[in-house]
């Protein structure tokens, strides 16, 4: 049985092998990887990303990668192609074939097929002397000089040399067609990640109380509205209604410590002045981040002096931003 060390240094191997193979594909960005993305990027079509076994694992990853960053793409399982799924494949789609070997059964059924009815075909694939490389238009390199695994059996750096070429070809395609965030947004609206990007404080303050009190008002009145409004702070309000300072629950606590008697003292003898405000058509993900550089759990709305409402930092984590 292995000890622990053993363990560690077998991982570690694995770790270094892989990543030599990684730093290699660097060499094999050529004119026809570029070629590839030019090609991808003035089709009509689609992008059909095809392999069998491991690698069609990896085709389905670079399929949702490519889908995420705006190229359109579908997978197609090699072995289902040749038994009516070929049917996937459109007039102006383009299809990439990801294979170590090149040389498998179902791809030399499928590939004249492909090529029979008139579509690109890509080869990303680790030998160019393969069946694949030899008929394809154009090939991707993605040669490894040997797997991880200690039997050069397993798929482990081909498969992740294949990723990484794969994550090459859509983030080259994203720079190429100039996919900017707000487009990344678009098209991933659920989680926090979709959230960070879309969701606005407009979205957020509405939903909340919108505590107020004026200079003159007492520490009382003042107690009663951040208390009732469950939001940690009330914002202070001159006579004309324009915002001029805020009082946190901290600074009522700061209050009864240095006083005692605390009857006469009115909003504008403690409020903070100058209030760190956010306009509502600010992202959410900004207003966490005034919060946390200034160190506060809640943030104005406001457009000038207007004071329209409050987000708490509970609104952003309870929307799983940050």
């Amino acid at each position: 049985m292995k000890n622990l060390n053993e363990i560690k240094r077998l991982a570690k191997n694995v770790i270094e092998l892989e990543t030599k193979s990684i730093k290699n594909l660097a060499n094999f960005i050529n004119d026809d990887f570029a070629k590839a993305v030019q090609l991808i990027y003035n089709s009509k079509g689609r992008v059909i990303i095809t392999g069998i076994g491991k690698s069609a694992i990896i085709a389905n990853k670079i399929v949702a990668t490519l889908n995420s960053t705006g190229t359109p793409s579908v997978f197609m399982h090699a072995a289902d192609a040749i038994h009516g799924d070929l049917g996937i494949v459109l007039k102006d789609d383009i299809v990439i074939c990801i294979s170590k070997s090149g040389n498998t059964p179902e791809l030399k059924v499928l590939i004249p097929l492909i090529k029979n009815r008139k579509n690109k075909l890509i080869a990303l694939v680790s030998n160019t002397k393969s069946v694949l490389a030899k008929q394809s238009d154009l090939v991707i390199n993605a040669y490894v000089e040997n797997e991880a695994c200690p039997n050069n059996l397993a798929p482990t750096s081909s498969t992740t040399a294949q990723l990484v070429m794969g994550d090459a070809l859509a983030v080259s395609l994203l720079e190429y067609r100039g996919f900017s965030t707000q487009d990344f947004a678009k098209i991933h609206p659920g989680g926090s990640l979709g959230k960070k990007l879309y969701m606005r404080v407009s979205d957020l303050y509405p939903h909340n109380n919108k505590p107020k009190v004026y200079l003159d008002d007492s520490i009382n009145k003042v107690i009663f509205e951040i208390s009732s409004n469950l939001l940690g702070a009330t914002v202070v309000l001159n006579k004309n209604d324009e915002l001029i300072g805020i009082i946190t629950d901290g600074d009522i606590r700061r209050m009864l410590e240095k006083n005692k008697n605390i009857e006469q003292l009115q909003a504008k003898d403690i409020m903070s002045a100058n209030p760190k405000t956010i306009n509502k058509d600010k992202l959410a993900a900004e207003a966490f981040n005034v919060m946390e550089q200034n160190n506060i759990t809640q943030i104005i709305v406001a457009k000038e002096l207007n004071y329209l409402g409050i987000v708490h930092l509970h609104d952003i984590l309870k929307e799983g931003i940050v």
